[in-house]
C-alpha cells in the first residue's frame, strides 16, 4: 500500500511526523476506534465483516478542512486503497454537518501567499479527491446539515451519496472572486457539463431534493433517523458482492467513460470478462451459483 511520500507532504506543508500524530489510525478491519480517536482530525471507524466508516472530525468548525485536514483524510483513503476485505465505505462528518467547505482561518492565511504557494496548497486537495475516488470499494458519502464548497466536492468524488432532507449544498467560490477548480472533474462526472456551469456560474444554494434532481445525491433520507437503517441495508447488500469484482466493476467505469465505442474497446471489454470468468472470485461466484449456495464471501 502507497504511503503519502515527503513530496506529497510537502505539498501540504505537514512533517511525516505531523502527519502520523494527526491521522495515527487503526488497520480499517479492526473493530472499534483506536484509542483517544475523537481527538483526531479523521476518524476511521470498522466493523470485522468490512464496512469501513470515515469522519471529518471537526464538529466546532462545522468539519470544515484546512491542510491538516485533508492530509488526514488523503491517508485515509489511501489507507483503503490497499486494505484487503473491505465491502463499503461510509464518508461522513461529525456532529450533524457533513463539511463546511474551506476552513476561515486557512482562507485567511491563503490570502497572503503567492500563486506558486496556492498552487502547493491545491495539489492536497486534488490529491486527496482523487485518492478517495480511486478507493476499490463502494463510496457512500451521508450528508447531513451542509455539504459547502469542497464539501460537496468530496459528496461528488464519492460512488454514490445520500443526504438528510434540508440538506443544503453549494459551490460558492464565484462569490469570492475564485473558481471551484480541484473538485470540479468530479462534480462535472456526477451531475454532468450543463448542470455544473449553473451550479458553478450561479453559486446557488440548493436543498437535497434539487441535489438529487441534478444526480449529486441519489436517495434522500426524510431524517437523520433514518441514516443507520440506510447503511444497514446497503451494508448488507454489499456483503452478497464479491469485493475484487466491486472493484474491477469501478474501474471499468472509469476506464470506458467518454470513449468512442470501436473496435478496441471491444476488444478490451472482451479481454476483461475473460479474465474475470477465470478468476477465483469469478469461478466460485458462479459454481455457487450453478449448485445453489453463497459464494464464500458471502457466508
Amino acid at each position: 500500500m502507497a504511503k503519502p511520500t515527503d513530496a506529497d507532504l510537502n505539498a501540504l506543508d505537514i512533517t511525516p511526523a505531523e502527519a502520523a500524530e494527526i491521522n495515527a489510525i487503526a488497520h480499517p478491519l479492526l473493530a472499534g476506534a483506536a484509542p483517544d480517536a475523537d481527538d483526531r482530525l479523521v476518524r476511521i471507524d470498522s466493523t470485522p465483516d468490512g464496512v469501513v466508516f470515515v469522519t471529518i472530525n471537526r464538529p466546532q468548525k462545522k468539519n470544515a478542512f484546512d491542510a491538516p485536514t485533508i492530509a488526514a483524510l488523503y491517508e485515509a483513503f489511501e489507507t483503503l486503497q490497499g486494505a484487503d476485505h473491505v465491502r463499503v465505505v461510509f464518508v461522513r462528518g461529525a456532529g450533524g454537518t457533513f463539511c463546511a467547505g474551506a476552513d476561515l482561518a486557512w482562507m485567511r492565511d491563503a490570502a497572503d501567499w503567492s500563486e506558486s504557494d496556492n498552487r502547493d496548497d491545491a495539489i492536497g486537495l486534488a490529491k486527496m479527491l482523487k485518492a478517495l475516488h480511486d478507493v476499490p470499494a463502494l463510496t457512500v458519502a451521508l450528508v447531513e446539515g451542509a455539504a459547502m464548497g469542497g464539501g460537496a466536492g468530496i459528496v461528488a468524488a464519492c460512488d454514490m451519496a445520500v443526504a438528510v432532507k434540508g440538506a443544503k449544498f453549494a459551490f460558492s467560490e464565484v462569490r469570492l472572486g475564485l473558481i471551484p477548480a480541484t473538485i470540479a472533474p468530479y462534480v462535472i462526472e456526477a451531475v454532468g457539463p450543463r448542470a455544473a456551469r449553473a451550479l458553478f456560474t450561479t453559486a446557488e444554494v440548493f436543498d437535497a431534493d434539487r441535489a438529487k434532481d441534478h444526480g449529486l445525491v441519489s436517495q434522500v433520507l426524510a431524517s437523520a433517523d433514518d441514516i443507520d437503517g440506510f447503511v444497514r441495508t446497503l451494508s448488507d447488500a454489499m456483503k452478497a458482492c464479491a469485493p475484487g469484482a466491486v472493484g474491477d466493476a469501478k474501474r471499468l467505469v472509469n476506464d470506458l467513460a467518454g470513449r468512442h465505442i470501436d473496435h478496441g474497446m471491444m476488444e478490451d471489454t472482451a479481454r476483461r470478462i475473460a479474465r474475470a470468468r477465470v478468476s477465483a472470485e469469478g469461478q466460485e461466484g458462479v459454481r455457487a451459483f450453478l449448485d445453489k449456495r453463497k459464494p464464500g464471501w458471502a457466508e
